[in-house]
């Protein structure tokens, strides 16, 4: 209990008891009142109670903890002492007045004391140091320790309000601090470069100087405390594996454990994440880690697996960073060779020496490449015929190449050989099925049936492909074999491959096509030598002679034929502002008969050329304007002189160059209004437009005209390349329609310059800003003539209303009179005919 003792406080009581505290402010009658007092602050003065007849003194009872009271006679209510809101935070008084006797006149009244706090204790961490373990390559902002602060003041206001910071970091070999601090929470965890680079090996301990800040750290004034929290690094248990290998086709009990991976996290969900689409991956993980292939695998089908292993926090966020796993298929010998066909044929010339290859016989095996698994050994099972001798032929033992033993074959003593070769691997053994078909020598060259077809007349416009002559050779080597086959080719006569000629496999007629087209004036004459030929070479000792060989000529007949233009098309570029009459492209072409060839224009829809009908000069005939049309096409016609009808036709396509050539204008018809009255911050957009064509981007600089009226009521604005904001400067607007003149100029070269007027109504709006009233553009008093003709106007127009309504009412009263009487008629009529 605070004890205020001595001189001073004689003082102090003495001054309650003598001094009348009503200039103060702080007095009044007794009733239940609430104080707000901050704490500390010494002895000092609450409020007086002012007393009303009989009372003659006050007594205050309750929570005065001996640092409370009241002055009895002139109700005073102060302190002798510092209240501390960590000890207590409210008292509760009872006060009542008394008379001279001593009873109570007033109350008790209920006065209650609600300490204030203030910010006088620092934060404490829970401990004098911290101590904490992270693993290698731990996730970025995952929390792996805490540290934990209290402050004593209000946690109700910014005195308990606690902020977090890492003040130093032990050592720090990065510009980044490898560690960060929630600023709320104290949650310390890696930072993105921490995660990255902590290693064991280069430093396993780092030492963090944590401070905490009260005030939340908004003022210089707060209080601060700090700790040590060292952190030992250790070797991430977070790691792939190394690649796994499984022997396919197992026959153990599935699943079956491949792997193992352990998170550096508690309490994780592993999970396993798909690289690749299949339809089902054969691995699992268990909540251990534990990695399984679910079914015997098959390297065949498929030799190496990838996936990734990653975990999950119990609301579904990763922990870790993924895992790639990979799985590799090991083979077994599981599959038998194959024949790449079901049956190898080989011909073989009856002649062919001993020792030579024939042929080979291919197979494979799935099993891996480069394996003894998949090596594949060859032999001989079996020979049919057998004649004239069983091993006519060897097949080598790692390679399936086929060869004759040391003798020729006879096609008289057997045209055919069946073999089964057996083709084996370490386990398995296949029989492949080859047939040997015994050929006749190539001994006989092909003769023509006439050494010399004389001559062949074509047009020059006889159309590609077309067959000009049909030609027969025959040989006499046994049929559909390579030796008996004729080749019919142009030997000579022909250095521009103009013809070519097709065999028919099965009669060996030969058809002489055009291969490219005719010219009369290049080649009106062709003398051909035709040879024939077998793709089977001749025997030794036999040779091709002049009865392979045939002759013929082709005479090429004039036609007359359009102009051709030296080129496909045409094509230029010019600019749109030439001159008119200025050259702008040559065309040219030439009659292959030579006659003289005139030019002429077709398709010129704006009259923008002109051709010189001899020299193929095209000119331009009027201003071209690339804003009407960029790219210009016109036909360009080569016609005959003697002879019009033979024309040809090609494109002439000019590209216009751009020129500044066009002002800039308002890309809209702008009718912006402000109402009225303007209270200020009004503002319209524009927005400025260009027709000539803008290689990079469009720049307009706004203005407003030199004029003194325009620049003191309106301002303009940039707000980007092609827009502006139009502002009025002051307030004082009429209700009307104002034309505001301004001047855009472009970036162009030369820059040009446009003028427009923009509208602006300022008008009384509704409530929902629209403008609803029509504003007159003129506003003036009339004149009294004016106001006379008016007035004679309106009641010519009444009078005219009230005479048109008098004549409908008669005319409608005997339409109605009529009607009565027809009606009337009507009904006798009726009655009549009942």
């Amino acid at each position: 209990m605070f004890k205020l003792c001595g001189l001073q406080f004689l003082l102090v009581i003495q001054l309650a008891m003598c001094q009348d505290l009503g200039d103060l402010h702080v007095t009044g009658p007794l009733k239940d009142m609430n104080f707000s007092v901050p704490e500390g602050g010494g002895v000092r003065f609450i409020y007086q109670f002012t007393s009303e007849p009989p009372a003659v003194s006050f007594r205050a009872t309750g929570d005065k903890d001996g640092i409370i009271d009241i002055v009895p006679r002139t109700g005073i209510l102060y302190l002798n002492g510092s209240l501390d809101w960590e000890t207590k935070a409210v008292h509760r008084l009872q006060v009542e007045s008394l008379d001279e006797n001593g009873n109570t006149v007033k109350g008790p009244c209920a006065v209650t004391i609600y300490v204030e706090d203030i910010n006088d204790n620092p934060p404490e961490f829970d401990q004098l140091k911290y101590t904490g373990v992270v693993r290698q390559n731990s996730r970025p902002g995952k929390p792996f320790m805490y540290v934990h602060a209290t402050d004593r003041d209000d946690p109700t206001t910014l005195h308990a309000q606690l902020v977090y910071s890492i003040l130093h970091h032990f050592p720090n070999p990065y510009s980044e601090m490898l560690f960060q601090i929630d600023s709320v929470t104290g949650a310390i965890s890696p930072s993105r470069m921490g995660s990255y680079y902590l290693d064991p090996q280069k430093q396993d301990t780092f030492t963090l100087v944590v401070t905490v800040k009260d005030m939340a750290g908004t003022t210089m004034n707060a209080f601060t405390s700090s700790t040590d929290v060292i952190i030992t690094v250790k070797e991430s248990l977070w790691k792939a594996p190394s690649i796994i290998h499984i022997q396919e086709n197992s026959t153990q009990a599935h699943p079956v454990n491949i792997s193992q991976v352990h998170s550096n996290e508690q309490d994780v969900i592993y999970d396993i994440f798909e690289k690749e689409k299949l339809p089902q991956l054969p691995f699992s993980i268990d909540q251990n880690g534990v990695i399984y292939v679910t079914k015997p695998l098959d390297r065949e089908e498929k030799d190496t697996y990838s996936f990734f292993v990653v975990t999950k926090d119990n609301k579904g966020e990763l922990v870790d960073k993924p895992l790639q796993i990979h799985v590799v298929v090991e083979d077994i010998n599981d599959n038998p060779p194959v024949c790449q066909k079901a049956l190898t044929v080989i011909e073989v010339q009856e002649n062919e020496g001993g020792g030579s290859n024939i042929g080979t016989l291919l197979a494979t095996d799935r099993d891996q490449e480069d394996t003894l698994n998949s090596r594949l050994q060859y032999k001989i099972g079996s020979q049919v015929p057998d004649v004239p001798a069983s091993n006519l032929f060897f097949i080598q033992q790692d390679t399936g190449i086929l060869q004759l033993t040391g003798r020729s074959l006879n096609k008289g003593i057997a045209s055919n050989y069946s073999l089964k070769v057996l083709v084996t691997d370490a386990v398995f053994q296949t029989i492949c099925d080859v047939q040997i078909h015994v050929i006749d020598i190539n001994d006989q060259i092909p003769i023509f049936e006439k050494s010399d077809y004389h001559n062949v007349t074509v047009a020059e416009d006889l159309p590609v492909g077309t067959v000009i002559l049909e030609i027969q050779a025959t040989d006499g080597d046994e049929p559909g074999t390579g030796s008996s086959y004729i080749i019919y080719q142009v030997k000579e006569g022909d250095p521009k491959n103009t013809f070519f000629i097709e065999t028919d496999p099965e009669t060996k007629r030969g058809f002489v096509r055009i291969n490219k087209a005719l010219d009369f004036e290049t080649a009106p004459v062709y003398n051909l030598v035709i040879n024939a030929t077998n793709p089977e070479p001749l025997v030794s000792g036999v040779q091709y002679n002049s009865s392979s060989l045939a002759l013929f000529k082709v005479f090429v007949t004039d036609v007359d034929e359009p102009p051709i233009f030296r080129e496909t098309f045409y094509k230029g570029e010019v600019s749109e502002d030439i001159p008119v009459n200025t050259l702008v492209m040559t065309v040219e072409a030439y009659d292959p008969e030579g006659d003289t060839v005139r030019y002429s224009l077709e398709g010129d829809a704006r009259k923008w050329l002109r051709i010189d009908s001899t020299t193929g000069q095209v000119y331009t005939a009027s201003t071209l304007d690339r804003e009407q049309q960029a790219m210009y096409t016109v036909n360009v016609v080569a016609s005959e002189l003697n002879n019009a009808a033979q024309k040809s036709k090609t494109t002439l396509t000019l590209q216009l160059l751009d020129v500044n050539d066009n002002p800039p204008q308002l890309a809209m018809d702008y009718t912006n209004f402000f109402c009225h009255p303007l209270s200020g911050g009004e503002k319209a957009l524009i927005q400025a437009t260009d027709a000539d064509e803008q290689h990079y981007y469009s720049t307009f600089t706004f203005s407003l005209v030199d004029d003194m009226d325009t620049r003191n009521s309106w301002e303009i604005s940039k707000v980007n390349a092609t827009h502006a904001y139009l502002s009025p400067k002051h307030a004082n607007f009429e209700e009307k329609v104002y034309n505001v003149p301004v001047t855009i100029n472009d970036n162009g070269k030369p820059p040009l310059e446009g003028k427009v007027n923009v509208e602006v109504i300022i008008c009384r709006c509704s409530s929902e800003k629209s403008c609803f009233i029509e504003v007159e553009r003129h506003h003036s008093w009339p004149t009294a003539g004016q106001a006379i003709g008016l007035l004679i106007g309106v009641l010519l127009i009444i009078g005219f209303i009230v005479g048109g309504a008098f004549f409908h009412m008669k005319y409608k009263q005997k339409n109605e009179q009529k009607s009565h009487q027809k009606d009337v008629k009507d009904k006798s009529e009726l009655d009549r005919l009942a």
